[in-house]
């Protein structure tokens, strides 16, 4: 599966930003999706993710109460909304198709697009 994120930009601390994540292909309802981010100097992170029929999400504890994820199988798309944002959200954010909910289980990943929490 080939993933095509979008939606990153500069905003600032409190504000929101939703991101979505394209993906090609006939097999999208097949997989687990999820959101990753990586900052400067930092490993890739588990940010969120959610099952394949959309029933079950996981959430990483930084984000929980904040981020949302969702998708549409239908449009062969995930979505991240990201409200309360704050400057340690600052990274670059993958999403990325998988068979399981371990980071590991994630073979396939978008490009990544920028997010950027100005204080």
């Amino acid at each position: 599966v080939q993933l095509q994120a979008s939606g990153g930009g500069l905003v600032q601390a409190g504000g929101s930003l939703r991101l979505s994540c394209a993906a090609s292909g006939r097999t999208f309802s097949s997989y687990v999706m999820g959101w990753f981010r990586q900052a400067p100097g930092k490993e890739r992170e588990f940010v969120i993710a959610i099952s394949r029929s959309g029933g079950s999400t996981n959430y990483a504890d930084s984000v929980k109460g904040r981020f949302t994820i969702s998708r549409d199988n239908a449009k062969n798309t995930v979505y991240l909304q990201m409200n309360s944002l704050k400057p340690e959200d600052t990274a670059v954010y993958y999403c990325g198709a998988g068979t399981g909910w371990r980071q590991a289980d994630f073979g396939s990943w978008g490009q990544g697009t920028q997010v950027t929490v100005s204080s």
